[in-house]
């Protein structure tokens, strides 16, 4: 009986543990101010987000994060709140939100209603264009062109499935390759071994830019996608999306996002101060001028 009733004990106090761990899930903030950490989810080679090395990691999105945090430190008040680094892929990202793992993914997500059902996003701070990118004298200008050549994308990306929906890609067969990350995608294309790149026009522009020979290569082709580029976070935990918003509409209505854009994708960027060269389209713009979390659908219906 007496083992029965520790065996009882020890399973009432494992649920009780289980229903805490999933109650601070669901408040973040409540998490953030009593353990002083937050943690940002972060992209090893993204124009939004990547690695300098030795645990330092840099980018738009990773800066736009940073001032989140400051506010979120000041909301709190905290004298002090120490941020870690969670390096994420294509493929873990969503499970690293879900599972409380990371905080703030900071990387390059978009935000589109079959996520929505699994995370929350924050207002969109950048929008972007999917296309593609090729060697400058390969002859390939449109989706027409790729009859026959090989297409590489990223791993746990949507581009290959955007341009084989494209109506301009009827009857077009070519051969397809995944990269294992972007980097690894960017790499198949310099060496010669894929034709063409499909991903984020500015993942495309980052580099090339940082590519040996930036003018080999171009970027061409249809507008594949039109996608809301947004910070993810956890879903159901509405004060915590409140206070991440709050921070970027001040950000966007400072002018301190622009500054950033700036700072990124239009002046020499670290390590090998390279220019993006890459303006900020005017749907971005426009989100920056009324923020909203609306997903890729909606974009699309205009």
């Amino acid at each position: 009986m007496k083992k029965q009733l520790l065996v009882m004990t020890v399973a009432a106090a494992a649920c009780a543990c289980t229903s805490s761990v999933f109650a601070q899930a669901g408040d973040t903030l409540s998490r953030i101010k009593a353990s002083g950490t937050i943690t940002m989810g972060v992209r090893e080679s993204t124009a939004m987000s990547y690695s300098l090395g030795d645990g330092k990691y840099t980018g738009f999105h990773y800066d736009v994060c940073a001032n989140i945090i400051k506010d979120l430190q000041k909301q709190l008040n905290l004298p002090k709140l120490e941020t870690r680094y969670q390096p994420v892929t294509s493929q873990n990202r969503i499970p690293l939100v879900q599972n409380g793992t990371v905080d703030l993914e900071c990387g390059a997500t978009t935000n589109n209603a079959s996520r929505q059902r699994e995370v929350s996003f924050a207002v969109t701070t950048y929008v972007e264009e999917v296309r593609m990118a090729v060697k400058a004298n390969s002859g390939i200008n449109s989706i027409r062109d790729l009859k026959g050549k090989t297409v590489v994308t990223t791993t746990g990306t949507t581009s290959v499935q955007l341009l084989r929906k494209n109506e301009r890609a009827n009857g077009i067969e070519f051969r397809e390759l995944q990269g294992k990350d972007h980097a690894d995608s960017f790499l198949l294309l310099e060496s010669g071994r894929a034709d063409a790149y499909v991903i984020d026009a500015s993942t495309l522009a980052a580099f090339i830019a940082k590519a040996k020979a930036p003018k080999d290569f171009k970027i061409v082709g249809e507008v594949l996608s039109v996608e809301p580029i947004a910070i993810m976070l956890r879903k159901d935990d509405p004060a915590f999306k409140k206070a991440v918003d709050d921070s970027l509409r001040a950000q966007f209505k400072s002018g301190e996002v622009a500054r950033l854009y700036d700072k990124w994708f239009m002046k020499p960027i670290p390590p090998a101060n390279v220019v993006v060269n890459l303006p900020p389209s005017d749907a971005t713009k426009d989100a920056w001028a009324h923020p909203n979390d609306k997903p890729t659908e909606d974009y699309m219906k205009k």
